[in-house]
């Protein structure tokens, strides 16, 4: 397959992972297992967010490699950080997300940067961007949260 084609598969992937979080209550897990401040709301837009990126990858992927080379270290970021690590570190407990991470998030991932490689379209440089930009597409929503209620970010006053 080539980049173009996996990136739009990349999409769907993120679909059903978003799917498989939703079913088996991310939310709670989030706040239990890794102590996120999340509520609903806060799933709802940043999974419209990374859906949206999901798009314009898959648009942008025939001329811009970045573009999907970043979406497939996003995957495979929160992949490995934020299901497999967990689950691994509480000793078997099911991390919501983790089935489509190990199945599709991983494989993609791969997938995706073997078959820049292989079109000529990967080098250092964009290698180092792809996992750079993955790394801060999926650690912001992270930090807002992490952010919003402290003093200065407070919009009820």
């Amino acid at each position: 397959m080539t980049l173009v084609e996996l990136s739009w598969l990349a999409m769907a992937a993120y679909a059903v992972h978003i799917l498989e979080e939703y079913t088996f209550d991310w939310r709670d897990w989030a706040r239990g297992v890794i102590g996120l401040p999340v509520e609903w709301t806060d799933f709802y837009v940043t999974n419209s967010v990374v859906v949206a990126l999901g798009i314009a990858q898959g648009m942008l992927a025939p001329t811009l490699p970045w573009a999907p080379l970043t979406y497939a270290a996003l995957m495979i970021i929160n992949a490995v950080f934020f299901h497999i690590l967990p689950f691994v570190t509480t000793r078997g407990r099911f991390s919501p997300g983790l089935v489509t991470a190990i199945v599709l998030f991983l494989p993609l991932g791969i997938a995706m940067f073997a078959a820049a490689s292989g079109e000529g379209r990967l080098d250092l440089a964009t290698s180092i961007g792809a996992v750079l930009g993955g790394a801060l597409l999926m650690a912001s929503p992270v930090v807002m949260l992490k952010l919003k209620d402290k003093p200065y970010f407070v919009q009820r006053r």
